[in-house]
Order: structure tokens, then C-alpha cells, then sequence
């Protein structure tokens, strides 16, 4: 079902204000912004959110700007002055979400912390994403989405077993938090229905990470078992890895599953494989997985990656070559999925962006260009809110707005 083409979605008639920059908050907000919530994005007057001048610029404008910010309105608002507070508070007071990610403690000194913005706004939820959560003994410390990888667990199982820790390739532990953003606005709002009341919603980055470490903790504490880096593969699950091919490139096959496994093994043209009780499950196929490996790589490498895939999708064994951002662009399920937008810039130039994901039938998720120009909806705000022309001119010559 394509994004386009509807004009209703699920959150159509939520408010959403977005303070705080970056990364972990703006992503939450991106999403409900797809499904319909009308976002407003609170910046500091001048510069904006850093994220605009992170990575690659187009016109002074990161890329990934569009991609973040898309379906948002930009509001140039000073939040360490009174009057910007002020302005704050009052378009607070008749949101149903306001999500922020500052350090603990940043919007209490502002007046704009939980107990006083739910005082004024009974039903407003209020997401709230910081490196440590607004409890415990490490509340106050600063904290990046990397930060939390490392304190949840997840960077020291990445990378290979001889190298140091290494990272994944984005910032998993933001975006992580910001999954838990929105599923944690959803609980509350289904909640609201009830009785009308809001709720905090505390997420914090180490927490997102350590949420999805699977089973180390329980193989922990009944075995003492420390899980180590090991590279493509996960120990006690067999075969899963990434095998070398003749062209020099990597096909990745996941066949640990007891029947995947047999077909490996037939589509290999090892019977013996295939019929040796040994390997009938995983246990027992994990007690030997180095040497079943490389039986599967001497397979794999004496063969080019279309050759190996072509195998596998015959016998339906679960593989994949592994895609650089050349290889998505250019596949046709990525198209087939419309996963792969095109939006078009102010300046009339057209740039591809992800779509939108999951994928409703009846409401889908939308959006309509890419991410606003700094403060581009500032000036209906203050004038809706009672500010006449001679106000807003003060705080505008005074940098509030």
C-alpha cells in the first residue's frame, strides 16, 4: 500500500510539540508526523537543531535534515529566556504529546518540567528521552545514543573477537529510544481514553539497548556466561553467517533452522550432511559450528554470489547478498515496496529518501516534502496566541522567536 494518495491517518488531530534536537526526540516525532500528527518543532532562534549541519550539506542543509524533520513545522523559540517559556507553556497547555530530549533537570529550570506543564494540561503525555531516565544515580549525567550502546551492552558484543568494540554502522541506540518514544505515547493515549489523563513517559537510551540484549543476562546469571564479540556469527545458533564467495564478495545465509538446515546441505550436494543425526538440531549442529562453517564456505567460495543466491533460493533457505545504500537504491522490491521516495527541495531539485514504515492498509503513513526551513511556521504562533504585531516585532528584534 503506497504512503501517497491518502489524506487520512491514524493520528490526524493530535498535536505533537517537539523540544530538544539531535537525534533520539526529532525521530520519535518523525514518526507520529507520518501517521498524521501535526509536529511542532521548537529550535533555538539563529542556528536550529545541530542535526541541520550534521554529515552531508546540500545548500548549507544536511541531507539527513529531510529525512528527520520531514512533515514537521519549524517554531524559532528561545527556551532559556522568560518571554520564550512563556510562549512554551501556552503551546503546551492544549497539546496531547510533547516529546523532549534534554538532560534531566534542563526543563525544570526552564518552569516547563513535568509536574508544572501537567498541572496547566491534565491530559498531555509527555515523552521524555535522556541517556539514564529521570530517576537513579546517574539521572544527571549526559548521554548520546552511543553512550548508551556501551552502558546497555551493545558494544561490547559488536565487532570481531581480535579487534576492539566497534559500533553499528548508524545510531541504533537513538533510534532504539525512539521506537520506545512512540510506542510508549501509543500505551499512553489508548490509556487517556479512559479516564483523560496523561502520563510521563520515561525512556531512557542504555535502557532501549539493553531491552533487546536477548538472553544475556539470564546466561549470566545461571552460568556466569559472559557473551564475547564473535563477528558474523552467534554462538549456539548454527549455521548463521557470512560466507566468503569466488568474486570476493559475501552472501549471508541463515539456515538454523532443523529443515532449513537439510536444505542447505541437499542444495550443497551433502547428503551426508543432511541425514547425519548429529546435526538433526541445533545443539548439536552449535557443539560443531566452526567446522560446519567451513564446510559451508568451501561450498560458497568456490562459486560468485549469484551463483550461491541462486542456490538458495531455490531451496528456499533464507539468504541474501549483503547491499550497500548503490545495491537498496537500485533494487526492485525497495521500489516495489515504495521504499524508496523521491521528494523535492525548495530549490526544485529532487532528492530519494526512505519511506515510511510499518505499512498500513487502510490508513498508511504519509509525508510531503522534506524537512522545514528554520523557523518557516514561526510567525502564526505568537499571533495565535493573543501576541498583537508590536509584540511580536519585540520578540523577534530580542531573538525570543
Amino acid at each position: 500500500m503506497p504512503e501517497t494518495g491518502s489524506r487520512t491517518r491514524p493520528l490526524d488531530g493530535l498535536k505533537i510539540i517537539e523540544l530538544g534536537a539531535l537525534i533520539a526526540g526529532p525521530f520519535c516525532a518523525k514518526i507520529l508526523a507520518e501517521f498524521g500528527a501535526e509536529v511542532i518543532k521548537i529550535e533555538p532562534p539563529g542556528h536550529g537543531d545541530p542535526l541541520r549541519k550534521w554529515r552531508y550539506l546540500k545548500d548549507g542543509t544536511s541531507l539527513w535534515w529531510h529525512v528527520q524533520s520531514r512533515g514537521k513545522q519549524s517554531v524559532c523559540l528561545d527556551l532559556r529566556q522568560p518571554e520564550g517559556q512563556e510562549i512554551a507553556r501556552r503551546l503546551i497547555r492544549d497539546a496531547d504529546v510533547l516529546i523532549e530530549n534534554f538532560r534531566p533537570g534542563t526543563l525544570e529550570a526552564w518552569g516547563l518540567g513535568w509536574d508544572a506543564l501537567s498541572a496547566d494540561n491534565p491530559g498531555l503525555i509527555m515523552v521524555r528521552i535522556s541517556g539514564y531516565g529521570q530517576s537513579g544515580p546517574y539521572r544527571e549525567r549526559p548521554g548520546f545514543g552511543v553512550i548508551g550502546e556501551a552502558f546497555g551492552g551493545l558494544r561490547y558484543v559488536t565487532g570481531a573477537p581480535d579487534r576492539p568494540p566497534s559500533r553499528v554502522g548508524v545510531s541504533i541506540g537513538d533510534t532504539l529510544s525512539a521506537l520506545y518514544g512512540v510506542i510508549g505515547a501509543m500505551f499512553a493515549l489508548q490509556h487517556r481514553q479512559r479516564d483523560g489523563r496523561g502520563q510521563m513517559v520515561d525512556v531512557a537510551l542504555y535502557e532501549s539497548v539493553f531491552s533487546v540484549m536477548e538472553s544475556m543476562l539470564p546466561e549470566f546469571d545461571a552460568f556466569g556466561v559472559i557473551r564475547e564479540r564473535t563477528g558474523s556469527i552467534l554462538p549456539g545458533i548454527a549455521p548463521t553467517s557470512a560466507y566468503r564467495c569466488s568474486d570476493g564478495s559475501y552472501v549471508l545465509i541463515a539456515a538454523n533452522g532443523d529443515s532449513i538446515f537439510k536444505r542447505l546441505a541437499k542444495a550443497m550436494g551433502r547428503e551426508d550432511l543432511a541425514t547425519d543425526p548429529t546435526f538433526a538440531h541445533n545443539d548439536g549442529r552449535a557443539a560443531r559450528q566452526a567446522w560446519l562453517d567451513a564446510q559451508i564456505e568451501a561450498w560458497t567460495s568456490a562459486r560468485t554470489r549469484e551463483e550461491v543466491l541462486a542456490a538458495m533460493e531455490r531451496a528456499e533457505v533464507p539468504a541474501s547478498s549483503i547491499c550497500t545504500i548503490a545495491d537498496i537504491a537500485a533494487d526492485p522490491h525497495y521500489a516495489a515496496r515504495n521504499m524508496i521516495r523521491e521528494i523535492r527541495l525548495a530549490d526544485g531539485s529532487t532528492l530519494k529518501v526512505p519511506g515510511v514504515v510499518p505499512k498500513l492498509s487502510a490508513t498508511p503513513g504519509e509525508f510531503d516534502g522534506g524537512g522545514p526551513a528554520l523557523g518557516e511556521h514561526t510567525d502564526p504562533v505568537p499571533t495565535r496566541l493573543g501576541y498583537d504585531a508590536a509584540m511580536i516585532a519585540d520578540l523577534r528584534a530580542r531573538k525570543i522567536i
